[in-house]
């Protein structure tokens, strides 16, 4: 099968081609495509190669012995492995799972100075241990944040090209419904997205077999394998605590308010300790966070309840994976999502908006007569999300809206199970569109 196309490759071209560009960090969660995009870029981009691998050649952990000198380093590398050619402006040097080799870090100042080769860095977990560091070369390097697969590359991978794709966006720019065909059609590729979330093995099986054998199957072992990092990296916090919060997402996220209750993760767990876990996990590139606000004013960012939380997976095939096995059965035969359907959508959204680059806030009033799943803003205004998972009244965006004391807020956006429409106060656009929404506010600007 052909390799899946990823947005970081043209980020990666565009990096190489900026003759000023710093040594770069690729960030992200395990399993979401890092080391198969950077391995590409290498391949096709440079005549010399020198991959290391921190977690399986151990050896190399001893390279900074000497210092964080470049002749030092190439030195001690070339005695481990003498095959590795050095050429200067020919060679990318590519240090692969760099959360188990952290002196990596403090040497990309050496590498900025030195300029004769490039140097990319990845690993998972990296968040973390950016505290433990002594020295992570600032101003030295550029980092990049690296998701897993968002539904343009999906559409992608179903063999959409970016004409097809950009044609969306005109009917969305134009508040132009889609041809009922089209919508219908992408509609059921969404829903297979949100089934299949966006771990590249989990999109290259399907698009090769066409259907869901063995997805579920896959979608288990990421979620272990994420436990197995848990109980490996979660240094300086109790890791059964971490593992009680990770396990506990999907059930809150099941329930009503969806607040994620630290009281209610074990009998008798309190606050202070579990102080750092929602963090933890956060950084680790394993939940979103969305954050309450305490008021429905500008700006987002000094304007929240840092004690008031929902936890959304970083990748809604986790939640999938997450579901019991009656409820598994049902969402892949019926495409019914149950109880959790509008815990499913809430998730999606979410992780769309995190990869457009926002962060999560959300409000609820002390009466819960007032509800907003999400809100962005665009340069004059505060903007709320409304998810709806049935097309019900949209009560809380109306008054949000119409009120006057909420002044920020000037219109709304509905995503649901509908075509795309304005009513004089909001925008309702089909959930898949929520990849667009960034692009859409700062055109409509």
């Amino acid at each position: 099968m052909n390799r899946l196309k990823r947005k970081i490759d043209d980020f990666l071209i565009e990096w190489k081609n900026d003759k000023n560009h710093l040594p770069l960090i690729i960030r992200g969660a395990r399993q979401i495509g890092k080391t198969n995009a950077i391995e590409y870029f290498a391949k096709n981009n440079y005549k010399y190669v020198v991959e290391i691998n921190f977690d399986l050649q151990k050896e190399y952990r001893t390279i900074f012995n000497n210092g964080y000198e470049v002749e030092n380093i190439i030195h001690n590398i070339s005695i481990i492995n003498n095959n590795f050619e050095f050429v200067p402006n020919e060679t990318l040097i590519f240090f692969d799972e760099i959360q188990d080799c952290q002196d990596v870090a403090t040497s990309l100042k050496s590498f900025n100075i030195d300029r004769r080769f490039d140097v990319i860095c990845s690993g998972s977990l990296l968040g973390i241990n950016y505290n433990e560091i002594e020295s992570n070369s600032v101003g030295n390097k550029e980092d990049y944040d690296m998701y897993s697969m968002d539904f343009e590359e999906f559409l992608w991978a179903l063999g959409y090209k970016k004409q097809q794709i950009e044609d969306l966006y005109t009917c969305m720019k134009e508040v132009k419904p889609l041809s009922t065909s089209t919508y219908e059609i992408m509609s059921r590729n969404f829903l297979d997205y949100v089934i299949l979330g966006g771990m590249p093995s989990i999109v290259s099986k399907f698009v090769e077999n066409k259907n869901f054998t063995n997805i579920l199957k896959m979608q288990k072992q990421i979620i272990r394998d994420y436990e197995e990092d848990i109980t490996k990296y979660a240094i300086g916090l109790d890791k059964t605590r971490v593992l009680n919060a990770f396990r506990k997402v999907a059930v809150f996220l099941g329930n009503e308010n969806k607040k994620f209750q630290i009281s209610k993760i074990a009998k008798g767990a309190r606050n202070r300790e579990y102080y750092g876990v929602p963090d933890w996990l956060s950084d680790a590139g394993l939940v979103n966070i969305s954050y309450c606000m305490d008021t429905c004013a500008l700006p987002l960012k000094g304007n929240y309840n840092p004690d008031n939380y929902r936890l959304y997976f970083a990748d809604t095939g986790l939640l999938i994976g997450s579901l019991d096995d009656e409820a598994q059965d049902d969402l892949r035969k019926n495409k019914n999502f149950n109880t959790y359907k509008g815990a499913i959508f809430e998730n999606i959204v979410g992780d769309m908006l995190v990869k457009e680059g926002y962060k999560l806030y959300f409000y609820r009033n002390e009466k819960g007569t007032i509800e907003m799943d999400f809100f962005v803003r665009d340069a004059n205004s505060l903007i709320p999300i409304e998810v709806k998972a049935n097309d019900n009244a949209t009560i809380s965006l109306n008054k949000l809206i119409d009120d006057k004391k909420y002044k920020d807020i000037k219109y709304g956006i509905k995503l649901c199970n509908k075509n795309i429409g304005f009513n004089g106060k909001f925008y309702t656009f089909p959930y898949f569109m929520a990849f667009f929404l960034k692009r859409f506010l700062n055109e409509k600007s």
